[in-house]
């Protein structure tokens, strides 16, 4: 599998860093290049000691893009992670400022990315001063995330599960074998049973890209249509 350019996106203590890096340590032990992108947001305001104002927002997300390149152009057999974009700036600031003037610039810049993997809500809320406001804004920002994706077209696969299982989850939503070889079967099983009518549907137990349930319920919808 050629390298591509993934970017992680969601709302806050939702597991963006700690994905990207175990994504990363998994591909490097595979022997491959990996290049990781970090957060500009939490590294201003650990410098700055407050969150930025309105008009600073700008600035951060052109920070966030300009630390990614040249991602137009990476390395043909190096990996690109890049923890966050210039979206959850403007989701941010359209959440806390009601400005959406940032949405044009970071949607740009997120179709430079072949893959996007939104953080799932199942990750327990935990607070790191000035760097997150509470668990009552995680439902908003990922609404917000998500429509912004949806209007722009740009397709993503929602990443659920605790710990190795997160990470499997991943792996398997980018093509990749999981770490634990067990766990695209159960995967698989799983969404069989679903399929048949068998169990009942959990979106915290899959990532699949193609979403097989979606796929059945809009054929029921069609059939009792017809």
């Amino acid at each position: 599998m050629k390298p591509l350019r993934i970017s992680l996106v969601g709302a806050e203590s939702t597991g963006k860093t700690w994905l990207t890096q175990a994504l990363a340590g998994v591909l490097r032990t595979r022997g491959q290049g990996v290049r990781t992108v970090d957060e500009v947001l939490r590294h201003w305001c650990d410098r700055s000691g407050r969150t930025p104002l309105r008009h600073e927002q700008m600035a951060i997300a052109q920070q966030q893009a300009d630390a990614a390149h040249p991602l137009s152009q990476p390395a043909p057999d190096t990996w690109l992670l890049s923890d966050t974009t210039p979206l959850m700036t403007a989701v941010y600031s359209h959440l806390l400022f009601d400005d959406e003037s940032l949405y044009p610039m970071a949607l740009a810049h997120q179709a430079l990315y072949d893959i996007t993997l939104v953080m799932g809500l199942d990750l327990p809320w935990v607070a790191d001063g000035l760097q997150r406001d509470g668990p009552q804004v995680r439902g908003s920002v990922d609404t917000l995330v998500r429509q912004a994706l949806e209007h722009s077209g740009m397709p993503y696969r929602v990443v659920y599960g605790q710990g190795p299982q997160r990470l499997n989850n991943a792996l398997l939503a980018l093509g990749l074998e999981g770490e634990d070889a067990s766990a695209q079967h159960i995967r698989e099983q799983g969404q069989f049973a679903i399929n048949q009518g068998r169990s009942v549907w959990q979106c915290n137990d899959c990532s699949d890209p193609a979403c097989e349930h979606k796929l059945f319920t809009r054929l029921v919808k069609q059939r009792s249509a017809d």
